[in-house]
Order: C-alpha cells, then sequence, then structure tokens
C-alpha cells in the first residue's frame, strides 16, 4: 500500500515529526510504501473560495503553489495520513490550508485514513477529531486509527511505540 503523509508541523524535528517517524517505520517495516510532505513548510494559501475549480478547472484549483505536490501525492495514495500539532483547539495553519483546498479536488479515491495530533494538553482534541470523522465521513473512507500525545508523551518511547504498532497493522 502506498501511504502519504501530510505534516502539519513547521518543526521538521518536533513532537509531530517524531510521530510521523514512527508510523512510518512501521508501515515500511510491513513493506508498505510511506511518502512524508511536510506541509508545514510549503507554501500552500488556503482556498479563495473562487469555484474556478468547479466552473472552469475540472477539479484543479487556480492557485499555482506547493498544493500541486499534495494533489500529486493524493493520485497516487491508497491512504492518507493528517498529522498535525495543536494550536489553539486546531490544527496548524498550514494543514488547515491543506484541508480547505480538499474542496477543489474530486472526492479522493484513498479509502483508508488516519490521524497524528500532539500538543501540550490533554484537553484540545475534540474538534480536531470532530473535523477529522466529518471528513473520512464524506469521503465515505476508513478511519484507521487516531493517536494523540501530550506532554509528557510526545516523544516518549512508549507513545512511539504505540504509533509504530498503528503503523504494522495496516
Amino acid at each position: 500500500m502506498k501511504i502519504l503523509v501530510l505534516n502539519g508541523s513547521p518543526h521538521v524535528n518536533g513532537n509531530t515529526a517524531a510521530m510521523v517517524n514512527a508510523f512510518k517505520e512501521g508501515a515500511e517495516s510491513k513493506g508498505h510504501t510511506v511518502d512524508v510532505i511536510q506541509v508545514g513548510t510549503k507554501q500552500i494559501r488556503g482556498c479563495l473560495a473562487c469555484e474556478y475549480c468547479h466552473t472552469k478547472g475540472n477539479g484543479k484549483c487556480i492557485q499555482k503553489d506547493d498544493m500541486t505536490q499534495v494533489y500529486e501525492g493524493i493520485d497516487s495514495a491508497d491512504m492518507i495520513v493528517f498529522a498535525s500539532p495543536v494550536y489553539y483547539w486546531g490544527v496548524s495553519g498550514q494543514m488547515q490550508s491543506v484541508i480547505s483546498r480538499f474542496y477543489a479536488y474530486p472526492i479522493p479515491k484513498v479509502k483508508k485514513y488516519a490521524l497524528l495530533i500532539s500538543s501540550m494538553s490533554p484537553r484540545v482534541y475534540d474538534g480536531i477529531i470532530s473535523q477529522y470523522k466529518s471528513i473520512v465521513g464524506y469521503f465515505s473512507a476508513k478511519d484507521m486509527g487516531i493517536i494523540t500525545a501530550h506532554d509528557p508523551d510526545n516523544k516518549s518511547a512508549a507513545k512511539l511505540a504505540e504509533v509504530k504498532k498503528l503503523g504494522e497493522s495496516l
């Protein structure tokens, strides 16, 4: 299976990256291919609500930015993993821009999804999990797992083993 991980953190060695690396290690140990796009470091603007994609663009966004790489990854993926730090009860702004730009894209053929989120508090996940479940439901897809980590779990051996196990379970 080809898995696309969208890492919404701007920190390439942060807590979210540790979760992504553990997931990748687990999935690759079972023969899966894992591509990671560091969307947190890309130039991806939010949706303009211009409707070009649905009127003239045949599902293509009028904006020409790094989201093109994400669209290409979606085209070849069998599974998508959203990974993000939590900033004030939501995914990172960079990840939210990616999610808003899914609007231009026809419903992906991808039918498996997972969510990895990290924060400093255990009480900030409800909105993100609700949004994620809505996305998965709208796409008529399957949730393969949700893992949250908060301080002191971030980068702990136990939490990373849990994330690795998710990757191995696919």
